[in-house]
């Protein structure tokens, strides 16, 4: 089957958390601020606001509204499956009222803030913060398949924390992308070594899509981070620093 050639053009905007101020939780709904209050740690309230604030901005813009007209509702492809109700809703943001039919996916590490937007493609991106103190063996089975465990032990001690973060960063955006999330399963992806370009080499599960694209970002030298979008169309991915749109609603 011949895939089709016209790009999907995925946004994706790139902000740090430092940019909080007070007037982004103007923009929040209550909830959004609920959620908000209960970080104790001042950066993870940060990293909070500057993403859901900049979400919203950036679906109002493409949307023709205000921020606080946009609406999300919170899907869990799981749980809808299983016919489960939570109390608190959960699962992966999606675009309402004047944004509907816009996708869109959050992730925040470190001091990183991205926001990927795209419209009727599902999306998914995350980014990680390499760090190189933490012990990554308890992780290895949980994430990754044995071919790639084998594959990053024979890139060397060198590259081994940074890479076990490039499998996780595209493994998390292909499941942010199906809106599955961590409880999908990091090892039933298979994606290519961390050196060669990012694509999905196998995908084990009832809930894979029949089209994928993936691609890395560049997210700094100490960051790995990687987008996917369920399609079958190349991606024309558009870079954004979003520091202009997070300081014109706090001004």
């Amino acid at each position: 089957m011949t895939r089709p050639s016209t790009p999907v053009r995925c946004d994706v905007w790139w902000a740090p958390p430092t940019l909080a101020r007070p007037g982004l939780l103007a923009v929040l709904d209550d909830g959004e601020r609920r959620r908000h209050a209960r970080y104790r740690i001042p950066a993870d309230r940060d990293r909070y606001a500057v993403a859901h604030a900049l979400a919203r901005i950036v679906c109002a813009n493409a949307a023709g509204c205000a921020p606080q007209d946009v609406a999300f509702t919170l899907h869990c492809p799981r749980c809808a499956a299983e016919g489960e109700n939570r109390k608190e809703p959960h699962g992966k943001p999606v675009p309402a009222g004047p944004a509907l039919g816009l996708e869109m996916s959050i992730s925040h590490s470190g001091d990183r803030v991205a926001v990927a937007v795209t419209s009727g493609v599902p999306v998914g991106v995350d980014v990680e913060f390499v760090r190189e103190d933490r012990d990554i063996d308890g992780l290895l089975d949980y994430a990754l398949t044995e071919a790639e465990r084998a594959d990053l032990a024979a890139a060397g001690p060198e590259h081994r924390t940074a890479g076990f973060y490039t499998y996780w960063a595209r493994k998390e955006a292909l499941l942010k992308a199906t809106g599955e999330g961590l409880s999908g399963g990091l090892a039933s992806i298979s994606v290519t070594a961390p050196a060669a370009p990012a694509d999905v080499l196998a995908w084990d599960s009832p809930a894979a899509p029949p089209h994928v694209r993936l691609a890395d970002l560049a997210a700094g030298a100490d960051y790995r981070a990687a987008l996917a979008a369920l399609t079958a169309a190349p991606l024309d991915v558009r870079v954004h620093d979003a520091a202009p749109l997070l300081t014109a609603v706090t001004h």
